[in-house]
């Protein structure tokens, strides 16, 4: 991948004066209320990620954040109005898997470049999804599962509400030599509610809302999608227990417009990483399934980058088809 030169290297060379005016620059800004864009609907779990983050951060900043639903396309619509918006450090966006390491390998003419098209500020969380089957299924763990799978060949069901929890399910289900019949649904809830009531014999969920229908006899879980146990329950064993080497989380993290200038990309960053190491914040992330962890502006691109390409590997695994 090509990597443009930055508008603001070019500019630097033609006025040598800017470098003196980035503190200022720094200490002026902001100087109104700040965007924060959601690419996904009001109760998703990005946008409860992004309403517990905004007051802490919108503290460190000394202005409100102010969260901006843009829902559509699996992250697309949202993605592109930020890629578009001004590069003056005034709308920023959570950017997650979805947009900037499953879509760029299934859609065709994707409209953004999430490595090109973005000033990336820094990590907010990771979170391994949980596999759950109906409380009324015979299976107990995961071998059992997949045992059932294997004597049924395409018979049993998996549902799936978005482009991450398909390509979890069919990668765990080809590497263990098994075949799922594959039911898409508008959102993870209703593809979560389906199993619940027995229609659906699994899905991949997010994983504080499964393990509550777990915990409320609803659901069953058996598995869940990290290759270590997580702290967020440690009683789950990891799917790679018995399809070794697999290891698969969601990700979301903090972005700008390319172009953004570098000393308000390090204020974003500072607000960020003091809201995560902040005890309470870091509780009730955790409550919600993240485990949150902090990053450079550096160190998030190149997690970006490496994402991408652990991502593309997946969906060829998962034999995804772009449209």
């Amino acid at each position: 991948m090509v990597l443009r030169t930055p508008l603001r290297r070019r500019v630097l060379l033609a006025a040598p004066a800017l470098p003196l005016a980035a503190p200022a620059l720094a200490q002026s800004w902001p100087d109104r209320p700040l965007r924060l864009v959601v690419a996904f609907p009001a109760g998703s779990l990005t946008d409860v990620l992004a309403r517990l983050l905004v007051e802490p951060i919108g503290q460190r900043l000394g202005q409100p954040v102010v969260v901006d639903n843009r829902a559509g396309g699996n992250g697309t619509v949202g993605t592109i109005a930020v890629q578009q918006a001004a590069p003056d450090g005034n709308t920023v966006l959570i950017i997650s898997t979805s947009a900037a390491s499953v879509n760029p390998h299934i859609i065709r003419r994707l409209p953004f470049d999430p490595v090109r098209d973005f000033t990336h500020i820094g990590a907010i969380a990771e979170a391994p999804y949980l596999l759950v089957v109906p409380a009324s299924s015979p299976d107990t763990n995961l071998a059992q599962f997949l045992d059932r799978a294997r004597a049924r060949p395409g018979e049993m069901t998996f549902s799936h509400g978005n482009a991450s929890a398909l390509i979890m399910t069919e990668v765990m289900a080809r590497r263990a030599g098994v075949r799922l019949n594959a039911v898409p649904y508008r959102g993870g809830a209703e593809a979560l509610t389906d199993v619940a009531a027995g229609r659906i014999d699994c899905t991949f969920t997010d994983f504080a809302n499964g393990l509550a229908q777990a915990q409320g006899g609803r659901v069953r879980g058996i598995a869940q999608s990290a290759g270590q146990p997580t702290p967020l329950a440690p009683e789950v064993p990891p799917v790679a227990r018995v399809v070794p080497g697999y290891d698969i989380n969601v990700w979301f993290g903090l972005s700008a417009p390319a172009g953004t200038p570098e000393p308000i990309v390090r204020r974003w960053n500072e607000a960020l990483n003091g809201a995560l190491r902040d005890e309470a914040v870091v509780g009730r992330l955790r409550q919600l399934g993240f485990l949150p962890f902090t990053q450079t502006p550096e160190q998030f691109g190149q997690y970006i980058r490496s994402q991408l390409a652990s991502w593309g590997e997946l969906v060829r695994i998962a034999g995804v088809e772009p449209q």
